[in-house]
Protein backbone atom coordinates (compact mmCIF):
# COMPACT_ATOMS: atom_id res chain seq x y z
CA UNK A 1 0.00 0.00 0.00
CA UNK A 2 1.37 3.29 -1.09
CA UNK A 3 2.18 5.90 2.20
CA UNK A 4 0.69 8.37 0.62
CA UNK A 5 -2.93 6.97 0.60
CA UNK A 6 -2.30 6.69 4.19
CA UNK A 7 -1.37 9.84 5.01
CA UNK A 8 -3.26 11.65 2.47
CA UNK A 9 0.06 13.71 1.34
CA UNK A 10 3.64 12.76 0.06
CA UNK A 11 5.30 11.44 3.13
CA UNK A 12 8.26 13.83 3.45
CA UNK A 13 5.87 16.52 3.22
CA UNK A 14 3.96 15.43 5.42
CA UNK A 15 6.87 14.70 7.74
CA UNK A 16 8.04 18.18 7.31
CA UNK A 17 5.05 19.92 7.34
CA UNK A 18 3.14 17.90 10.40
CA UNK A 19 4.95 16.49 12.68
CA UNK A 20 7.86 19.74 12.26
CA UNK A 21 5.40 23.08 12.02
CA UNK A 22 2.24 21.71 13.02
CA UNK A 23 3.66 19.63 15.63
CA UNK A 24 5.62 22.79 16.92
CA UNK A 25 2.34 24.07 17.33
CA UNK A 26 0.65 21.23 19.31
CA UNK A 27 4.11 21.28 21.31
CA UNK A 28 3.68 24.97 22.32
CA UNK A 29 -0.21 23.85 22.93
CA UNK A 30 0.64 21.89 25.53
CA UNK A 31 3.36 23.91 27.09
CA UNK A 32 0.66 26.50 27.37
CA UNK A 33 -1.78 24.29 28.95
CA UNK A 34 0.48 23.35 31.95
CA UNK A 35 1.54 26.92 32.22
CA UNK A 36 -1.65 27.66 33.21
CA UNK A 37 -2.89 24.88 35.21
CA UNK A 38 -5.34 23.72 32.97
CA UNK A 39 -6.86 20.19 32.55
CA UNK A 40 -4.82 17.92 29.78
CA UNK A 41 -8.30 16.84 28.45
CA UNK A 42 -8.28 20.39 26.82
CA UNK A 43 -5.69 18.97 24.30
CA UNK A 44 -8.03 16.59 22.80
CA UNK A 45 -10.45 19.10 21.05
CA UNK A 46 -7.24 21.54 20.34
CA UNK A 47 -5.77 19.01 18.71
CA UNK A 48 -8.61 17.63 16.70
CA UNK A 49 -8.91 21.76 15.70
CA UNK A 50 -5.15 21.69 14.88
CA UNK A 51 -5.89 18.08 12.61
CA UNK A 52 -8.45 19.60 10.68
CA UNK A 53 -5.99 23.00 9.96
CA UNK A 54 -3.29 20.79 9.34
CA UNK A 55 -5.56 18.56 6.73
CA UNK A 56 -6.39 22.19 5.17
CA UNK A 57 -3.36 23.37 4.68
CA UNK A 58 -1.56 20.11 3.32
CA UNK A 59 -4.06 20.42 0.66
CA UNK A 60 -4.30 23.87 0.13
CA UNK A 61 -0.19 24.12 0.26
CA UNK A 62 0.98 20.77 -1.11
CA UNK A 63 -2.15 19.23 -3.06
CA UNK A 64 -2.89 16.19 -0.24
CA UNK A 65 -6.03 14.87 0.36
CA UNK A 66 -8.27 16.59 2.38
CA UNK A 67 -11.12 14.21 3.63
CA UNK A 68 -8.58 11.40 4.34
CA UNK A 69 -9.90 9.96 7.46
CA UNK A 70 -6.57 7.94 8.02
CA UNK A 71 -4.64 11.07 7.66
CA UNK A 72 -7.10 12.95 9.99
CA UNK A 73 -7.24 10.19 12.60
CA UNK A 74 -2.85 9.70 12.73
CA UNK A 75 -3.06 13.93 12.39
CA UNK A 76 -5.03 13.79 15.46
CA UNK A 77 -3.14 11.00 17.61
CA UNK A 78 0.10 12.73 16.33
CA UNK A 79 -0.91 16.13 17.31
CA UNK A 80 -2.20 15.06 20.99
CA UNK A 81 0.73 12.96 21.50
CA UNK A 82 2.93 15.78 21.10
CA UNK A 83 0.66 18.18 23.21
CA UNK A 84 0.34 15.38 25.81
CA UNK A 85 3.83 15.13 26.36
CA UNK A 86 5.08 19.00 26.46
CA UNK A 87 2.27 19.37 29.18
CA UNK A 88 3.24 16.70 31.29
CA UNK A 89 7.31 17.56 30.75
CA UNK A 90 6.02 21.67 31.64
CA UNK A 91 3.93 20.51 34.13
CA UNK A 92 6.69 18.42 35.74
CA UNK A 93 8.59 21.25 35.60
CA UNK A 94 6.39 23.57 37.25
CA UNK A 95 5.54 21.29 40.36
CA UNK A 96 9.37 20.72 41.50
CA UNK A 97 10.52 24.68 40.52
CA UNK A 98 7.26 26.37 42.00
CA UNK A 99 7.15 24.44 45.07
CA UNK A 100 10.89 23.36 45.74
CA UNK A 101 10.04 22.55 49.41
CA UNK A 102 6.89 20.22 48.98
CA UNK A 103 8.23 18.12 46.07
CA UNK A 104 11.51 16.63 44.28
CA UNK A 105 11.79 15.30 40.47
CA UNK A 106 11.91 11.76 40.36
CA UNK A 107 12.47 11.49 36.55
CA UNK A 108 11.62 12.99 33.41
CA UNK A 109 8.11 12.82 33.88
CA UNK A 110 7.76 12.43 37.48
CA UNK A 111 7.79 13.82 40.90
CA UNK A 112 7.50 12.92 44.94
CA UNK A 113 7.07 14.43 47.80
CA UNK A 114 9.97 15.04 49.81
CA UNK A 115 10.14 13.62 53.02
CA UNK A 116 10.35 14.74 56.62
CA UNK A 117 14.18 14.19 57.00
CA UNK A 118 14.75 16.22 53.44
Amino acid sequence: MDLSLVLGAPPFTYLVFTAGLVGWVAWMTGQALAATWRPLWQALPYGVLLAAANRFFLHALFGGTLLSASGFVIDVLLLIAFAALAYRLTHVHKMVTQYPWLFERTGLFGWREKGNGA
